[in-house]
């Protein structure tokens, strides 16, 4: 096992510690994004089921070890979660989004560098998980009330703007 099929795996770690940071300062909201990772992650486990192709790795050698044979390539679960989750947190948060975005690039390649999937595999899998997640952000935000729109918080918001 060589640091890069660690850093697929630990790059989701990644994003386990900005949720959790994030949970401290949106509650709710860091919890129903997580919630979306796990639905666009659910979305793909039914289009792998339905296109079922096989890994590169079935046919050619690769670094990391191949999953077994009824695992299939497309789309990319790894990227399906980089994706959703970076979608997520830069719906949270532009900063932590950023990168965010950068660690779901890396995550993707790293997963065809190491020979488990394709380029198109990680390319759907990170545009399935954004989209899923954008979906979600945009939904909860015409369904949970934010701090500026509470009626018992707009005169402090207003305040906060004048000065």
């Amino acid at each position: 096992m060589t640091w890069l099929t660690v850093g697929t795996d630990a790059v989701l770690g990644v994003f386990a510690l900005m949720f959790l940071m994030l949970w401290f300062q949106h509650k709710l909201r860091a919890f129903l994004a997580g919630a979306g990772v796990v639905v666009a992650y659910a979305i793909s486990e039914v289009i792998k089921l339905v296109v079922r192709e096989d890994r590169p790795c079935r046919t050619r050698p690769s670094i990391a070890e191949c999953p077994a044979p009824d695992d299939w390539s497309f789309p990319s679960n790894h990227s399906v979660i980089a994706g959703a989750s970076a979608m997520a947190i830069f719906m949270l948060h532009r900063t932590y989004g950023w990168i965010a975005a950068v660690c779901a690039i890396a995550a993707a390649a790293s997963r065809v560098v190491v020979g488990v999937h394709y380029v198109h595999d990680v390319l759907a899998g990170l545009a399935l998980g954004a989209l899923v997640s954008w979906a979600i952000a945009v939904l909860l935000k015409k369904k949970l009330p934010t701090k500026a729109s509470r009626p018992e918080e707009a005169p402090t918001v207003v305040m906060q703007r004048l000065r």
